[in-house]
């Protein structure tokens, strides 16, 4: 494939650096745990009333939505990259498939500071893309609902019946050794020893979420497809001119969104408050909850495109383009930042800090990110990260920096 490359759609850009916000405020809030906390934790950051009203608020409507809207731009990204190359006649799969690789280990570094990376897990999911791109839209859009429904959940629940996969431990029980000594290690061990229960038992942790009876990885897939199939429709070049369609988005995904919590709530309702994840009955509650996510995922979307359309909510929604064209280096160094700022081997803030100034954090972080990625592109062509990967990917060191107008 040439280095040449076609012009970029820019609300593309921008709901990707809109995706990134979201993750880095659950992320901040969460204080980069990347796994359950024990019952002293919860107790100290949430000490008032507007704390408790932040983590509900990003319970509700933050967790899971947005790390969903950026699955949603992989699979898109996945498209415009295979097609481009198509359209110079070159096929892009086995190309595709080292920018995989070279993905996991970047994704693998960033999960020695930060156990809760979500780039290992697109690397690996990212290889079941490559034969979808020529699979039938009929294939992709029916593979893509069974997802959400919880395919993945039945079928493993019903070969294991609630045993987990990589490694045996109950993520629902927070008093449990295996999440008090993990989080003691984040609250008082080094770097290194951050690094060394990351390197391995911490992606043991994190498959079994993935891909055990919780099933978030079968829904990260469904969200490629989703992508995949948007690319196809070529939604994204004439949004402007597509106002039923996403009028249609939002008010069936609005719909969703109700029906799917009626199921949540009636299913947990009835297992009571000592509810167990051992059992039918929890598992379409998790999928209820699911659905619960990619209905609010789809009004995000539809809103986002909607106030892209106007032109006043349009110049401010821009502003997050350079954030999400450096979307690799942001995702990086925020987990960078807020590991340093929160664990032991840092600063040392984790279960000190409220929710209410973890809050006002991520929105520092974003604000200086977004200002910092738009500095960085008036004079290179890509995030440092971002030429990293692509540098490797084609085998090429490609010029980073920008060439100034000539001067007549």
């Amino acid at each position: 494939m040439s280095s040449s490359k076609l012009p970029r759609i820019e609300i593309i850009d921008a709901l990707r650096g809109f995706a990134l916000a979201g993750i880095l405020i659950c992320h901040m809030v969460e204080q980069y745990l990347g796994a359950g906390a024990p019952p002293s934790h919860a107790e100290s950051v949430s000490v008032g009333l507007s704390d408790q009203i932040i983590e509900g608020g990003i319970g509700i409507f933050m967790r899971g939505k947005f790390l969903a809207l950026f699955s949603f731009l992989f699979g898109l990204s996945f498209f415009i990259q295979m097609d481009n190359a198509a359209k110079k006649g070159k096929a892009f799969g086995t190309r595709f498939l080292w920018r995989l690789i070279l993905l996991c280990a970047i994704g693998y570094v960033h999960s020695l500071f930060y156990r809760g990376d979500i780039l290992t897990i697109y690397a690996m999911l990212g290889i079941l893309l490559i034969p979808f791109y020529k699979a039938n839209n009929k294939w992709v859009l029916g593979i893509a609902t069974l997802l959400f429904l919880g395919l993945g959940r039945y079928i493993v629940f019903y070969l294991t019946q609630g045993e987990h996969l990589f490694l045996d431990v109950n993520p629902m029980d927070m008093e449990s050794s295996h999440v008090t000594d993990y989080y003691n290690i984040l609250k008082n061990g080094t770097i290194g020893e951050v690094f060394d229960t990351n390197s391995w038992e911490g992606h043991l942790d994190k498959m079994n979420f993935q891909y055990g009876f919780f099933g978030r990885g079968y829904f990260t897939f469904g969200f490629f497809l989703i992508g995949l199939y948007v690319g196809r429709s070529g939604f994204f070049t004439r949004f402007r001119e597509s106002k039923k369609f996403t009028k249609k988005v939002l008010i069936w995904s609005l719909v969703l969104f109700v029906v799917s919590l009626g199921i949540t709530a009636g299913a947990f309702m009835i297992m009571g408050p000592e509810a167990k994840m051992d059992n039918w009955l929890a598992m379409i509650g998790l999928a209820g909850y699911d659905l619960n996510n990619v209905a609010m995922t789809f009004i995000y979307l539809a809103l986002f495109v909607i106030l892209y359309r106007n032109i006043k909510p349009e110049k401010w929604l821009v502003k997050l383009a350079p954030y999400g064209r450096m979307a690799l280096t942001n995702y990086v160094m925020q987990s960078i930042l807020g590991t340093l700022l929160l664990y032991g081997w840092g600063f040392g803030f984790l279960g000190k800090l409220s929710n209410t100034y973890t809050l006002l954090i991520a929105f520092a972080l974003i604000l200086v990110q977004a200002w910092v990625s738009k500095i960085w592109l008036q004079h290179f062509k890509y995030g440092p990260l971002e030429w990293v990967w692509r540098s490797l990917t084609f085998f090429k060191i490609f010029s980073i920096k920008k060439e100034r107008p000539k001067e007549n």
